[in-house]
């Protein structure tokens, strides 16, 4: 009896809540906010490149609110569809599905309740192109990363990391109606980013996936074929971000300085890594680092995009286009 509730998801000390305010917090936990934090980052930025710095208060609070919740939504059926591993995992056994404190009928509510409120919202406040990207993220983070992917192949977060992806196309659609070049620079820039970001976290809990049978990269391949990947997808990533600013113009100088100054720490962090694999400190440091990295990449892309900072972009590209000018061997008819 003991492995059969283990097998669904249950631990054999039930734990129950005392009162509705723990009720509400398991649900809340049962969304894991800090992930959706982050992709909320990302949805940000785009609404603001894409409005060039003005975007209506009520589409940015209503499409904020819509990605939160489908986030929510995947995370919960994640969640579920893990709950034999988290009850085993270390990191992951006391949330509130494996701890008993949800079942998985209640959860499996709780997400779809989720999902068709952020569709319904996007729908209304946005446009149904970015309510359906929303539930594109839902269909890719749940059947494509965690029921086909994740247990089953080394690239599981290569490919499943689209998911994570789609966000700033929710939030670009939203403010345009359309997916433009820009748009696209945008998922790949967070696509390529999400290897080393995930890697870094699962050099420090190999053991954990090798116990569940997960076959993480650094679980198969070790953690110096890990370092290496982190590395050449750290390469990759560094131009792609400056594209935003040349040839797509999307941005302008200040994200570009900022995109080369946080590009150069990440490389440098991803460079000590690949020097020391097995340093569990230089994988924490490029782990938590990769967090703030995006954090401030969005942050520059959204002040960038201010109309009395494009001003400003345009004088500095006015003065250049006048400095090359000057210059005979630029200058050729």
């Amino acid at each position: 009896m003991q492995n059969l509730a283990r097998a669904n998801g249950w631990s054999g000390d039930r734990r129950h809540h005392d009162n509705l305010w723990q009720v509400c917090r398991s649900y809340y936990q049962l969304a894991k906010p800090r992930i959706i934090i982050l992709l909320l980052i990302t949805t940000a930025a785009a609404m603001w490149v894409a409005g060039h710095g003005r975007v209506h208060l009520g589409l940015f609070l209503g499409t904020l609110a819509g990605g939160a919740l489908s986030a929510a939504s995947a995370n919960a059926i994640n969640c579920l569809y893990d709950r034999d591993i988290d009850l085993i995992m270390e990191r992951t056994r006391t949330r509130p599905i494996p701890s008993g404190r949800i079942r998985p009928r209640d959860g499996l509510i709780y997400a779809v309740t989720l999902a068709a409120i952020a569709f319904g919202l996007l729908a209304t406040v946005a446009n149904l192109l970015a309510a359906l990207l929303a539930m594109a993220g839902i269909v890719v983070y749940v059947l494509v990363y965690t029921h086909w992917l994740k247990r089953h192949s080394v690239q599981n977060i290569v490919i499943g990391g689209a998911a994570g992806a789609i966000p700033p196309l929710v939030g670009w659609a939203a403010v345009t109606g359309g997916l433009s070049a820009e748009a696209w620079l945008l998922f790949w820039i967070i696509a390529i980013w999400t290897p080393p970001h995930f890697w870094a976290l699962a050099l420090l809990i190999r053991d954990d996936y090798e116990n569940v049978g997960v076959p993480m990269l650094p679980v198969i391949k070790g953690s110096e074929e890990t370092a290496r990947q982190i590395w050449w997808y750290s390469v990759a990533l560094i131009p792609l971000t400056l594209m935003l600013t040349y040839p797509l113009a999307a941005s302008g100088v200040l994200y570009l300085v900022a995109a080369l100054y946080l590009g150069g720490l990440f490389l440098v962090k991803a460079w000590l890594l690949l020097k020391a694999p097995d340093d569990r400190d230089r994988a924490r440091s490029l782990f938590k680092y990769s967090i703030f990295y995006l954090m401030l990449l969005c942050a520059a892309m959204t002040v960038d995009s201010l109309p009395m900072v494009q001003e400003i972009n345009g004088a500095i590209a006015a003065d250049w286009r006048g400095i090359l000018s000057a210059v005979p061997m630029l200058n050729v008819s």
